[in-house]
């Protein structure tokens, strides 16, 4: 029987289109969570990929990053289940394990995994709006961060900590990180807070753009804010690093981390806890906010969560811990 030349090449164009099962079984997908695409968490994502998928070939995993919301968006959508890793304040990693703040319940599977970068809070301002310090805020157009971000939740902190409140502001807008730049140069609003790993584009593009200038985040409160809570630091950002800025600009801030759930296989951390410090020197140099990270202190500083087991692994392996 002759079968047609048609229907060999139908059926071969179905089986290709049709993975084969082993294939199927084998390919995972894991995805990071992190921040506005400006920020430098979108760049800690896609450095971590990067390095992940350097080995997709031999290891089946696929790493892919996506731009959200922030510390407090991430943390929760890894709850649900919903991401797999995710990028938060050290703030709000602490927060959110102990159930305070803004989590009105312990997320009790939350995991560290490491830190990385210092995160200063950075107040830029208008240079015609004439702030030159925190308090003087009173009556302007204040952007304070996009809700679920851990920025706004940084911000509530440092105004009940000053005995100011929202309606102190004659606008308290909640844009995201990529759009408070350009809402600043446009004058629709009067200054930006907003914690950040620096050099950043973000705060690089309106001081470029429209002279915008670094406040100071200083005073009694600050210190009273520092002193009780150990995932807080005093930081002064260096002068000259932004254009129209050639003073040191004092503050405070925070550490980035990188968290996950208890419910992860711990087989999937370890593989991405070894891309990054089996890479380590390539690592640093994907963003000059990394460039002098310490593997020692990135798994133990600013970690509130229990490390995951299969970050642990590896940091024993390596001698890093106990």
């Amino acid at each position: 029987m002759r079968i047609p030349f048609k229907s060999i090449g139908a059926a071969l164009a179905v089986a290709l289109l049709i993975p084969a099962p082993a294939a199927l079984a084998q390919q995972k997908f894991i995805t990071i969570g992190t921040g506005g695409v400006t920020g430098v968490y979108y760049a800690v994502g896609g450095a971590i990929c990067r390095l992940v998928n350097k080995d997709r070939a031999k290891t089946n995993v696929r790493c892919s990053v996506e731009s959200t919301g922030g510390s407090a968006y991430n943390v929760n959508t890894i709850k649900a289940g919903e991401l797999d890793f995710g990028m938060a304040q050290s703030d709000v990693q602490a927060q959110a394990y102990n159930g305070v703040g803004a989590f009105k319940a312990p997320i009790s599977e939350l995991r560290s995994v490491f830190s990385v970068h210092p995160e200063p809070f950075t107040l830029v301002a208008r240079k015609e709006a004439n702030i030159k310090s925190f308090g003087d805020l009173k009556g302007k157009r204040v952007n304070i961060g996009n809700p679920g971000s851990g920025t706004q939740a940084a911000m509530m902190d440092l105004l009940a900590a000053t005995g100011m409140k929202t309606s102190d502001f004659s606008l308290a807008s909640e844009l995201k990180a990529d759009e408070h730049g350009a809402a600043l140069c446009d004058n629709k609003i009067d200054a930006f807070f907003y914690g950040v790993g620096h050099p950043s584009a973000n705060i690089q593009d309106p001081t470029t753009a429209c002279s915008a200038q670094l406040v100071p985040i200083t005073g009694a409160a600050v210190d009273a804010l520092v002193k009780k809570h150990s995932y807080f630091a005093n930081v002064t950002i260096p002068g000259g690093l932004y254009s129209n800025n050639p003073q040191a600009t004092k503050t405070y801030g925070v550490l980035a981390t990188m968290v996950t759930s208890s419910k992860v296989p711990a087989d999937m951390v370890y593989l991405v806890t070894k891309a990054v410090f089996d890479n380590f020197d390539e690592f640093k140099k994907l963003h000059p906010a990394f460039a002098h990270l310490d593997p020692k202190n990135m798994v133990v500083d600013g970690l509130s969560a229990p490390l995951h087991e299969g970050a642990a692994r590896y940091y024993r392996e390596k001698g890093w811990i106990k």
